[in-house]
C-alpha cells in the first residue's frame, strides 16, 4: 500500500504487478475496493495495476473541500507524477469516468495511451432541454437531501438499484450488498454530498470531443442508476475514437455482476498498449 500526499489530501493506492500501468478509478460512493475482480485478473495477465480511494472515500484523507471534478483530477496527475508513470490506460467506472475525461481535457494525452469508461455517468447526468433522457434536477435534489437528512437509510437502497437487485431477482448474493454499505457507509458523509454535486452539475460534452486516445466505452442497456440514453449512448458520439460495447441486461455494477466479460473486454482493449 501507498500514499500520495499533495497540500489538500492524502490517497490511500494499491500497487501491484509489472508490465503496462493500468490506473483503476472507483464509482461513488465506495472505493477501490469495488474492483476486486479486475484487480486480480489483471494483475494475473501481466499489468501493473494502480487502484486508488478517491479522497474523502475508502482509507483516503476527507478533506472539506476538493471534490470538484478539477480537484479530483489534480489528484490524478498528482498520482501519476508521484508513481512516475509514463504511460498508462485510465479506467473509469460511474463517477470515475468524470476524472478520465477531465483529466485528459485538462492535463492532455503525455501520460495516457488509451482509456476505459464502464457505466461511467459521462457525458452529462441533469436533465436539460437538449438533454432530455438525463435525471431531472427535482430527483436530483430528492437524493441530496436524503443524503443531508437519512444517508444511511439511502445508501441502503441505493446498492440495491447498483444490481437491479429485487428479492424476486437477487442479481448478487445479499453479502455484496452488505459489502458495499460497509464501504459507501464508512465514506465521508460531507464528502459523499459534495462528490454527488459534482457529478450531478458537471457537463463534459464539449471534452469528450476534444479526447485523442483511443476510448473503450461499456454499458449495460438495464442500468437503472446511470441510464444508457444519457450515458454510453451519447459518450460514443461525442468521442470520435471510440469503441462502444453494451451489455445485454447489465445493471450499473456490471463490474460484479457481468466480471467475467468485463475482464474480457479490458484484456482485449488493452492488448493493444503492450
Amino acid at each position: 500500500m501507498k500514499k500520495v500526499k499533495d497540500e489538500n489530501s492524502e490517497l490511500h493506492i494499491m500497487d501491484y504487478g509489472s508490465g503496462p500501468a493500468v490506473i483503476l478509478i472507483h464509482g461513488w460512493p465506495l472505493s477501490s475496493k469495488s474492483w476486486e475482480y479486475q484487480i486480480t485478473h489483471l494483475v494475473d495477465n501481466g499489468y501493473r495495476v494502480i487502484a486508488y480511494d478517491r479522497k474523502g472515500f475508502g482509507q483516503s484523507a476527507t478533506p472539506w473541500d476538493g471534490y470538484s471534478f478539477d480537484e479530483l483530477a489534480d489528484d490524478l496527475n498528482q498520482l501519476i507524477l508521484d508513481l512516475k508513470i509514463d504511460k498508462c490506460t485510465l479506467v473509469g467506472f460511474s463517477m470515475g469516468g468524470g476524472e478520465v475525461i477531465r483529466y485528459l481535457s485538462k492535463y492532455g494525452s503525455k501520460h495516457v495511451s488509451q482509456a476505459v469508461l464502464v457505466s461511467s455517468i459521462i457525458p452529462l447526468v441533469k436533465q436539460h432541454a437538449d438533454n432530455p433522457e438525463g435525471v431531472p434536477q427535482k430527483d436530483l435534489n430528492q437524493i441530496l437531501q436524503k443524503l443531508k437528512t437519512d444517508r444511511l437509510a439511502f445508501l441502503k437502497d441505493f446498492h440495491q438499484g447498483f444490481y437491479n437487485y429485487t428479492d424476486k431477482n437477487p442479481t448478487v448474493h445479499p453479502a455484496q450488498l452488505d459489502f458495499d454499505f460497509s464501504i459507501s457507509s464508512q465514506a465521508a458523509a460531507h464528502a459523499t454530498i459534495k462528490a454527488a454535486q459534482a457529478w450531478m452539475d458537471t457537463d463534459f460534452r464539449a471534452e469528450c470531443k476534444k479526447i485523442d486516445v483511443p476510448v473503450l466505452i461499456i454499458h449495460g442497456d438495464a442500468d437503472q442508476t446511470v441510464p444508457i440514453a444519457t450515458a454510453g449512448d451519447q459518450a460514443h458520439q461525442l468521442i470520435k475514437n471510440s469503441i462502444y460495447k453494451v451489455y445485454k441486461k447489465a445493471p450499473h455494477g456490471l463490474n460484479i455482476t457481468h466480471k467475467d466479460d468485463l475482464n474480457k473486454d479490458l484484456l482485449q482493449f488493452l492488448s493493444h498498449s503492450k
